[in-house]
């Protein structure tokens, strides 16, 4: 297996699956700074030109949330996906697609307009936009986590490894104030062995 990776990036959460599974894996570093990832030649294993992009045998694949539920199927006696026909099955898909499709696009738009855009180009008002939706996500989120430790059936999973690494990601911007039980979540997955180990650089 190989993981093309970039730090602090969407590779993480790939690295992170891989780290928890503990199988021989290689990973194939990305300096973004000097267009690596725009190379021809990465362009014909990602077509984007972005980061992660995941290996394995004949098979050539990106999108983080979609790498991260191969490898939980991959290596089911991880136990990191709950199994097919079960109902945890059904919220387990709903988290991981929650994950990309509602929970981290108002933390993009607080990092775009308050880090990552040059100051002319930032957008006070989108950014308290990204805060606004972000709190209501928070609130989901707590909901779900109300009297437990993970998402699903209380076992850790790929979809803790999505949501988590969206929580941290929002702590480094100060999105997780006033939001206890998300705080408690995200510094217990934070905490993980395999966690450090994915975002030790």
């Amino acid at each position: 297996m190989k993981l093309y990776y970039a730090p602090r990036s969407r590779a993480a959460r790939p690295r992170w699956m891989l780290e928890e599974i503990g199988a021989p894996y290689e990973l194939v570093r990305l300096d973004l700074a000097k267009g690596d990832h725009k190379r021809p030649e990465y362009l014909k294993i990602h077509p984007h030109g972005v980061v992660p992009a995941f290996v394995d045998g004949d098979l050539v694949m990106f999108e983080s949330a979609a790498i991260c539920a191969y490898l939980a199927d991959k290596f089911p006696e991880k136990r990191l996906a709950p199994p097919p026909g079960a109902a945890a099955r059904g919220l387990y898909y709903q988290w991981l697609v929650y994950s990309m499709a509602t929970a981290e696009p108002p933390v993009l738009k607080v990092f775009l307009n308050t880090v990552m855009l040059p100051e002319a180009k930032r957008s006070a008002a989108a950014a308290e936009e990204g805060r606004a939706q972000w709190a209501s996500v928070a609130r989901v989120l707590e909901s779900a986590l109300e009297g437990r430790s993970f998402l699903v059936d209380d076992a850790f999973s790929a979809a803790d490894v999505m949501v988590g690494s969206i929580a941290n990601w929002s702590k480094v911007l100060k999105l997780l104030e006033g939001f206890t039980v998300l705080q408690q979540y995200a510094a217990r997955l934070a905490s993980r062995p395999a966690f450090q180990r994915a975002n030790a650089d």
